[in-house]
């Protein structure tokens, strides 16, 4: 649509000029695109492509939008909104002739429509407009582009928008017949390490029926080193995406885990409902994404900010409401808080399913977190992982200061210490039980909000992540903050490095077994506790 409306802005604009602007467009290319066969309506519109005439790019976006007509005559007629029509070869505005039909166009004429367009976008002011040009032009096999691409690269600045004009300039030149310039092509696509050219340099390098494909020996060895060099290249990419992703895996785990650190090395407490506390997390987004869009709709690219602290506070208050009321009652008692706990999960992912529906909810991320930032060919960091790994981070610090640096955090570390020499100096350990087990629940709710953007957001979200958590916390050392860092990074870090070989289910049990003999020869994890707590 929007295409359409500047089409019609560009002819309003370009009827007020004088006739001989629209001269450019020779008589013999309107008729062959008014009356021609496909191929020769593919012809035109190529040669309309590489024209310097802003009226050649006019019609193109016309017949592209539908808005382009023929009269028997080869007389071609741009419609407006008012029902008018634009003669293209003259720049009169009369009624729409009767006998005009619309030029229909197969997908033979889009892909040309779509080339021609894309040459003319390498002439744009915006940089990302070029880029996007010449992206879609380095697949084309149209060797008529090639000065085109030539002339664009000489006056191109940005390194980005030069290196796709390379790698189409280079896909033209390996149909030259002149072995030097094969030459050039091929170790500029090695040098620029475009994996998707990786099967057409391979091919140079094979015979077919006795004869080398490639009859230049300099240039076979030229492909086999570009393929070598993508291998490497691909290889790369891999590990460090791998690494990323391990990154933005741990995070989650991270979020997870330390709110369940807490709880865990405060009260022994096993939570089986702790996964359920990252649903809550995640639905309260869903429900201030909701709010904004229909009270605030100008402000929803911010509703992520918003529900921070609504999801914090609100599975804070279920976490301090089921200490009050459950847990509190099952101190010391392990086996009756795993069934309570189980249980109550249950109870919260039914709710969950009554108040919202059994189906998956949509979270959006919001405008600065879409999209992500290419730190080489073939690896974009997208901004919601990055988002996740760095408020993990923070999430941490806070959980650090708030520990080391508040009469709350010296009560939770007494306590977990040694709890009946704090009962007995005054540290009121019951009301401390139930803010620590609300912060626990918070930061898992923390979680939700980060899981949001990465992923769907349903009932059984939470379920998903409890063994992990779990996994992350005896591997770390109960209670132990740094533990619970390096075991959440570490263990997210392995298991994206094992999934491309074994799969995501041998993954999680090859990272299983690795725990378990790990913890054979160190049972109190990575940190050991400090205090009387490890008896």
């Amino acid at each position: 649509m929007l295409h359409r409306w500047a089409a019609v802005l560009a002819l309003s604009v370009l009827a007020w000029l004088p006739q001989q602007s629209h001269a450019a467009l020779e008589a013999g290319l309107l008729q062959q695109l008014a009356t021609g066969s496909i191929s020769a309506r593919a012809d035109a519109i190529a040669s309309m492509g590489l024209l310097d005439d802003p009226m050649a790019e006019t019609v193109l976006r016309a017949m592209q939008d539908g808005l382009l007509r023929a009269t028997p005559d080869g007389q071609l007629w741009i419609e407006q909104p008012d029902g008018s029509a634009t003669n293209v070869a003259n720049g009169a505005i009369t009624a729409m002739p009767g006998d005009a039909r619309r030029i229909t166009i197969n997908n033979r004429l889009r892909r040309a429509l779509a080339l021609a367009l894309a040459t003319k976008q390498l002439h744009a002011q915006d940089s990302q407009q070029r880029l996007a040009a010449a992206q879609q032009l380095r697949n084309s096999d149209d060797t008529q582009l090639l000065p085109a691409i030539q002339a664009a690269l000489q006056r191109e600045s940005n390194a980005r928008v030069r290196d796709a004009l390379e790698v189409a300039k280079a896909n033209l030149e390996l149909q030259s017949s002149d072995s030097a310039t094969r030459l050039q092509a091929v170790q500029t696509l090695g040098r620029l390490k475009d994996a998707s050219f990786r099967s057409a340099l391979e091919a140079l390098t094979r015979q077919e029926g006795g004869q080398w494909r490639e009859p230049d020996a300099e240039v076979r060895a030229a492909a086999a080193q570009a393929v070598a060099a993508i291998d490497a290249h691909v290889r790369t990419v891999q590990w460090v995406g791998n690494a990323f992703y391990g990154l933005s895996l741990g995070s989650v785990l991270l979020l997870a885990a330390l709110g369940l650190a807490i709880i865990f090395g405060l009260m022994g407490v096993i939570n089986m409902a702790h996964g359920e506390f990252l649903m809550i997390g995640a639905y309260a987004t869903y429900v201030v994404q909701m709010a904004f869009r229909q009270w605030a709709p100008g402000w929803l690219d911010w509703y992520v900010i918003a529900a921070l602290p609504v999801a914090f506070v609100a599975t804070a208050c279920v976490g301090m409401v089921l200490e009050r009321t459950v847990i509190r009652w099952l101190y010391g008692r392990p086996l009756e808080t795993l069934l309570a706990t189980w249980g109550i999960s249950l109870i919260l992912m039914q709710a969950v399913r009554s108040l919202f529906g059994a189906q998956n909810v949509e979270v959006a991320n919001p405008g600065w977190l879409s999209g992500g930032v290419e730190v080489m060919n073939g690896l974009v960091l997208s901004y919601n992982r990055l988002a996740v790994i760095a408020f993990s981070l923070l999430v941490v610090l806070f959980v650090w200061l708030l520990l080391n640096h508040t009469r709350l955090g010296l009560f939770v570390r007494a306590i977990t210490q040694n709890r009946r020499m704090a009962d007995c100096v005054g540290v009121p350990t019951g009301r401390v039980d139930m803010l620590t087990f609300g912060l626990g629940a918070g930061i898992a709710g923390l979680g939700g909000v980060a899981l949001s953007q990465l992923g769907n957001v349903g009932p059984d979200l939470g379920r998903a992540y409890i063994i992990d958590s779990f996994m992350v916390v005896v591997l770390g050392g109960v209670g132990q903050l740094a533990g619970t860092v390096i075991a959440a990074f570490g263990l997210g870090a392995i298991g994206k490095f094992i999934e491309p070989f074994s799969g995501a289910v041998l993954a999680k049990i090859a990272i299983l077994v690795l725990i378990v003999l790990f913890i054979q020869k160190r049972p109190q994890g990575l940190f050991a506790p400090k205090g009387r707590s490890v008896e």
